[in-house]
């Protein structure tokens, strides 16, 4: 093992920022912004030049090694990316209740303000996170093979990586099978992506054949063949690329992933597993590439003899501009760095047209993917150097002038009649304004701007003076819809998208998303176009500056409170439905209001009208009576407006740290009828968890729960219960909670039962929480088969038999999984109540245990509660019934 440099660390600093100018305009609303100014001017420049490019491979967010992506993008220049298979959909979620798809938005967000941080770039495939797997036999039944190993073919193709690494080992010793078959991809991938015969080029792009093939080997360092020192401090930026990589990693918040930024020396490792090239020793390695021409004579050479000189004059003004760089004035930079600009442009144009791409127009679904292929194509490996140059210096050229675009808009969203389409006879109005902070004129080239659907372009140069700024005013007749582009066409109840995937990563996906306008300034008299999105910009009293895209909205939008809740089955019942409608007309709106209901029930009134005023929101209530049949019915919303029904809307993703996402869904729910006896005089005490759904679904199922806050514990007369429930990893997110539970203890042992859902891991860990020890495995069992056969240990037991007595076919129609965390070695204390595994693996008795606490009764389950109440599962809901019935204790005695 060998300690290396991988390419040359220049003395200006760190990494450039992303390549695409629309990167950094975007960081404007992700709340995660890279390097501004003197840092962001000397990264990029110290940038120019280096053209290698790595692609890193992985399962799902949070997988990634940060720290060697930000050593490599930032510390070392090079082109890096981190191909995600899924977009982290079946995870758990710590900030919210959001699953699935929804939770795969969020966490599509995360990875791309880390790789705001870290400096990389992100692609994804098809596949969905469809929950964890214990090998890649059970992945592969749900992942069509080839079509994964097409996408990832794809990406290799599009990104051309000198040097790929696979995070994972492709074996079992990977734990996960979706972090199992990503090493297998990556590997695959490596042989496979120059073959045209098994990936034709007009489906997945022009052929392109990496060099290395390296695996992680953070988890097992003794296997490493290189290691780098991620730790490695970089002045300009201030921060070591550790630091980066830690604030980068921090990002994945919906996963609890917040880390530490440590100091000092710290090694990534990296092993050497396949090679075209280089020494045959991988441990006489001393770079990643080794081996690999990637200096600019061998570019040279491929360089038509007219172009060369002009690519000589170039690279020699780049390192005079380096020279001359002063972090405090960088006014000197721009002439030299236009004119760099131009000739670098002047070798790439007489390269001819760049090679193969596959792209897919069809975001909306409509068309048809379209390949574009040109006659006369370049090399790839020299497009793609030229490009990424081009890219760089156009990104230094705009910071040394101090050139900066706003496009600002009064309101956050704009009315259509669907998300997708225009609505007639509404303008939004739309200020464009460029500055120049810097010490020489620019020019706005036809005081240009365009941008999808732009009115009231004016004509003729304008000449910006330095220090001052050129304000115009747009209208706008059409926004994007801010919505993910990968569900357009669902799943189709399967474990992959249907959207296609094509060559752009995905920051230029999410650039279709939002709305980016474009200007068209000249600077030293070089032509260069600043993307900037619109967005509606406001002060917010706590957070300061916001900024948010301009998104598409329907013009009125319906939602019900829920996508799936509870009703008893065959008994009257008597429910409000609230339906939320919302106007983003900037004018009242006059809205008729429905309510579709399943047989069996009946409303009040089946239509409300109601006037709701601009931009406005109203909830609808309807009482609903009657009685259902067991089974799954449909309940439905719509408005009439106009002549035109809505009978969708958006849901809103917001959170501090990600740019913010709408997903659309029909305003509809499904109701669940149950068959479900309830305990009698049940009252229940309930702390919510992560991603709990339980408390809603005991007040659906009628019986009286009242959610209680941790630090209010002390102070709670908690003898009125009958039972207490503690939701899942709740112990995990609130530090009350474990200092008061000697007081849920106590109500245990005065006779009260206790319920607690599962915590991650080792929940001895949180010292005095649970009244007799449990052990788990370093890695904790769990049960992945949402059929694997339970056996049930004490069918007599009052847990499943009072007042509901649990049979086979509430074992029916789990989803994703039976059980997580399993404690491995159970106190004797405990009695376990059900046995289950998965195939091939040892039978666990750890997923429901019951204990006597004093007068009173602990309960530990570890079913996937969290999963089957939000999905409506019928034996989900007659357990949960069971387990909280019980008889209060008496008082406790007065202090």
């Amino acid at each position: 093992m060998f300690n290396v440099a991988c390419g040359s660390k220049r003395t200006i600093g760190a990494a450039a920022l992303a390549a695409a100018l629309v990167v950094p305009a975007l960081s404007l609303f992700a709340q995660v912004a890279p390097e501004r100014g003197a840092a962001a001017l000397g990264s990029t420049l110290a940038g120019i030049g280096t053209t290698t490019r790595v692609l890193t491979v992985a399962a799902h967010p949070d997988d990634e090694d940060t720290p060697i992506i930000a050593w490599l993008a930032r510390g070392r220049h090079v082109e890096t990316a981190y191909l995600s298979l899924t977009r982290g959909d079946g995870g758990q979620n710590l900030i919210g209740n959001e699953l699935g798809e929804s939770l795969g938005a969020i966490r599509t967000q995360e990875l791309l303000a880390a790789r705001r941080v870290d400096g990389g770039t992100q692609f994804f495939t098809r596949a969905y996170d469809f929950g964890f797997s214990k090998n890649a036999e059970e992945t592969y039944q749900h992942w069509p093979k080839d079509s994964i190993l097409g996408d990832v073919v794809r990406v290799v193709r599009a990104f051309r990586p000198h040097v790929m690494i696979g995070f994972f080992s492709g074996t079992p010793r990977d734990g996960h099978g979706h972090h199992q078959v990503s090493g297998l991809l990556a590997r695959e991938a490596y042989e496979l992506a120059g073959d045209t015969v098994r990936f034709p080029v007009r489906a997945f792009g022009a052929p392109w054949t990496p060099q290395k093939f390296y695996r992680s080997a953070r988890q097992v360092p003794d296997s490493a063949t290189l290691r780098v020192n991620t730790g490695e401090y970089d002045a300009l930026l201030g921060r070591s690329y550790y630091e980066i990589s830690a604030e980068s990693r921090s990002q994945h918040k919906s996963q609890g992933f917040g880390v530490l930024q440590r100091k000092g020396v710290i090694w990534g490792y990296l092993s050497r597993e396949a090679t075209r090239t280089g020494p045959a020793d991988a441990r006489a390695e001393r770079s990643l590439f080794d081996g690999i021409d990637t200096t600019w004579a061998a570019i040279r050479a491929q360089v038509p003899a007219s172009a060369q000189p002009v690519l000589d004059s170039a690279l020699q003004t780049v390192v005079q501009v380096r020279a001359a760089y002063r972090a405090d004035d960088p006014s000197n930079l721009v002439e030299p760095l236009a004119r760099t600009l131009n000739q670098f442009r002047r070798v790439r144009n007489a390269l001819g047209s760049g090679p193969f791409v596959y792209i897919n127009d069809g975001l909306s679904g409509g068309n048809s993917p379209n390949a574009r292929r040109a006659k006369d194509e370049a090399d790839p490996a020299l497009w793609a150097a030229m490009a990424t140059t081009v890219e760089r210096t156009e990104q230094a050229l705009v910071l040394a002038a101090g050139v900066v675009v706003e496009a600002t808009a009064p309101r956050g969203t704009f009315p259509v009649r669907e998300p997708v389409k225009v609505e007639v006879n509404d303008t939004l109005p739309v200020t464009v304004t460029v500055f120049n902070r810097g010490k020489a004129p620019i020019f706005l080239r036809n005081a240009g701007v365009a941008g999808i659907g732009l009115r009231g372009i004016e004509t003729g140069d304008v000449t910006i003076a330095p220090d001052s700024a050129h304000i115009m005013q747009r209208w706008a007749v059409a926004f994007a819809s801010n919505s993910p582009w990968w569900r357009a066409k669902g799943r189709k109840q399967q474990d992959w998208f249907q959207q296609p995937i094509d060559s752009r990563d995905e920051f230029a996906q999410q650039e279709k998303l939002s709305t980016i306008l474009q200007a068209f300034v000249q600077i030293a008299g070089e032509p260069v176009t600043i993307k900037t999105p619109v967005v509606y910009r406001f002060a917010d009293p706590v957070k300061g500056d916001l900024q948010i895209p301009v998104s598409a909205v329907p013009g009125i939008s319906v939602n019900l409170g829920s996508t799936m809740e509870y009703i008893r089955a065959g008994v009257p019942v008597d429910r409000y439905i609230p339906v939320r409608v919302t106007s983003s007309y900037p004018h009242e709106a006059k809205v008729a209001v429905r309510i579709l209901l399943p047989d069996g029930l009946k409303a009040d009134s089946v239509e409300r009208e109601r006037t709701l005023s601009a931009e406005g929101s109203t909830i609808v209530t309807f009482r609903v009576r009657g009685i259902v049949k067991a089974g799954r019915h449909e309940l439905g919303a719509m408005t009439l407006h106009e002549g035109t029904m809505s009978t969708s809307g958006p849901y809103l993703l917001a959170y501090d740290h990600i740019t913010p996402m709408r997903l659309y869904g029909a305003s509809g729910m499904y109701l669940s009828a149950v068959d479900v006896k309830l305990p009698p005089r049940a009252r229940v005490g309930y702390i919510e968890g992560v991603g709990d759904a339980g408390l809603k679904a005991l007040e659906q199922l009628d019986i009286t729960v009242e959610k209680l806050e941790p630090a209010m514990l002390g102070s709670t007369d908690l003898s009125r219960f009958t039972s207490i429930v503690i939701g899942p990893r709740a112990y995990e997110t609130s530090d009350a909670l474990v200092k008061n539970n000697a007081r849920l203890l106590a109500y245990a042992n005065r006779g009260g039962t206790l319920v607690v859902q599962y915590g991650a891991q080792n929940m001895n860990a949180l010292a005095g929480v649970m009244p007799y020890p449990l052990q788990w495995a370093p890695r904790a069992a769990r049960v992945t088969m949402e059929n694997a056969p339970v056996t049930v240990l004490q069918p007599t037991h009052p847990l499943l038999t009072t007042p509901n007595r649990i049979g086979a076919s509430d074992w029916a129609d789990w989803s994703q999984e039976r059980a997580t965390y399993m404690p491995s070695v159970i106190d004797k204390r405990y009695t376990p109540l059900l046995r289950m595994n998965d195939p091939d693996e040892p039978a666990n008795d750890g997923a429901l245990l019951v204990a006597p606490v004093g007068k009173g009764r602990y309960v530990y389950v570890t079913l996937a509660m969290f999963r089957q109440l939000p999905a409506g599962v019928p034996g989900a809901a007659r357990l949960l019934a069971n387990l909280v019935a019980g008889s209060p204790p008496p008082a406790a005695p007065k202090m």
